[in-house]
């Protein structure tokens, strides 16, 4: 019943509120969008505590460095981006293309510079995630991205993409590695929710300077690390590492060379 209570909200709320962001996009500058945007993000946050009954406690606020910054975060819930989105006054985000299929959504994801990318990834999403990510560097924003790129099963990973290292090198930027359990209580894009009590923690920022391999293992190993320890706390088990499994991409990449090989 919670769960049903619950997507009854989400759809209406991501309704009326797509549709008045929409509608407020036509003014000009994006004052109007994000204070829209950032009410419909506390509605949802709130129906997730009083209808799903999933509470979100923070930790680590006081790691957060002074400034603009880039959060780099493990995704494993459609709720990850409500729940960071609502610590921050004004977050740039980036997202895959996907989401621009929801009617008027692209509109308001224009509006509210967000940095909007090819979900599978290659020059052109390389190139896109350079220049939009530019625009939010350059008023000063957080940068909020998700580095596996897809959205992950609780206890396993994707591998971690070099885009948020571009990103660190070209702006000279810390990166706040996040961790999460939300997908214990929220799994990626389940209708079923279970109630709890789920953590955001930010951790220790990775200064700027390093090269690409020692970022990115840095990265990894923070993130993975700590949401490993996240769910065992959760969940009373012991620490379990990730398992490591393709992305959709990869997945389609290796069928289209399985199917090249077998008709050479």
């Amino acid at each position: 019943m919670r769960s049903f209570a619950f997507n009854v909200a989400y759809w209406v709320l991501s309704i009326v509120y797509a549709s008045a962001a929409a509608f407020a996009a036509l003014a000009p500058g994006r004052g109007a969008t994000s204070w829209i945007i950032r009410r419909y993000v506390k509605r949802m946050v709130q129906a997730m505590r009083l209808l799903a009954g999933i509470r979100i406690q923070v930790r680590g606020r006081e790691r957060l460095p002074g400034g603009a910054f880039i959060i780099a975060s493990k995704h494993q819930s459609w709720g990850d981006g409500f729940a960071t989105y609502d610590q921050f006054d004004d977050l740039a985000f980036v997202t895959g293309d996907h989401l621009e299929k929801f009617p008027l959504l692209g509109t308001v994801l224009r509006k509210l510079g967000a940095i909007v990318v090819n979900n599978c990834g290659g020059r052109e999403a390389r190139e896109a995630l350079k220049h939009r990510s530019a625009d939010a560097h350059a008023a000063g924003r957080k940068i909020l991205i998700y580095p596996e790129g897809n959205l992950a099963k609780v206890g396993e990973k994707f591998r971690y993409r070099s885009g948020v290292w571009h990103m660190y090198r070209d702006f000279d930027m810390p990166v706040v590695p996040l961790a999460t359990n939300l997908g214990l209580f929220w799994p990626q894009e389940a209708f079923h929710k279970n109630p709890g009590t789920a953590t955001l923690e930010f951790l220790d920022p990775i200064p700027t300077g390093l090269g690409k391999e020692e970022f990115l293992t840095r990265l990894e190993t923070a993130v993975e690390g700590r949401t490993a320890a996240l769910v065992a706390e959760a969940t009373g088990l012991p620490v379990r590492p990730a398992l490591l499994v393709l992305a959709p991409d990869e997945v389609a990449k290796a069928a289209k060379r399985q199917v090249a090989t077998a008709s050479a």
